[in-house]
């Protein structure tokens, strides 16, 4: 049991670690590609806990982000987080499938105002707007 739980203080540990150098790249990167991917996985956790606490977010969509929030928070990964540049891809991947899946069920306001970066990336990760007129 102690052994177990030396393991998982390990993992949180990498996990944390992992974060605060995301948040420092965020920080001190040159505007661009590489600082917008590192805003990326912060912004969508903050985006998970105020589409869930939303009431107008019907709950399928709110299961689907708070998995996809549960996803990146879990140490465990189909691909681990200590390889450069292919690490949080498992996780980016599930956050925006489930970003995808709740843009159909909610207004496209709720979920744009949700996001906390620059808009331009959520847009791109969910598409254009659709038309909600019918001929």
């Amino acid at each position: 049991m102690r052994e177990w739980l030396i393991g998982l203080g390990i993992a949180v540990a990498v996990m944390v670690l992992s974060w605060l150098v995301l948040i420092l790249l965020a920080r001190r990167l040159p505007e661009g590609t590489a600082k917008e991917l590192a805003r990326f996985l912060p912004a969508c956790i903050t985006t998970v806990g105020r589409l869930r606490s939303n009431p107008d977010v019907p709950r399928r969509a709110k299961l689907a982000v708070g998995f996809a929030g549960l996803w990146v928070l879990s140490p465990i990964d189909l691909i681990p987080e200590f390889l450069p540049v292919i690490g949080p891809l498992d996780d980016a991947v599930v956050v925006a499938l489930a970003f995808r899946y709740a843009a159909r069920r909610i207004p496209r306001d709720i979920l744009l105002d949700a996001w906390p970066g620059d808009r331009r990336i959520i847009e791109r990760l969910i598409g254009p707007a659709r038309s909600t007129t019918v001929p």
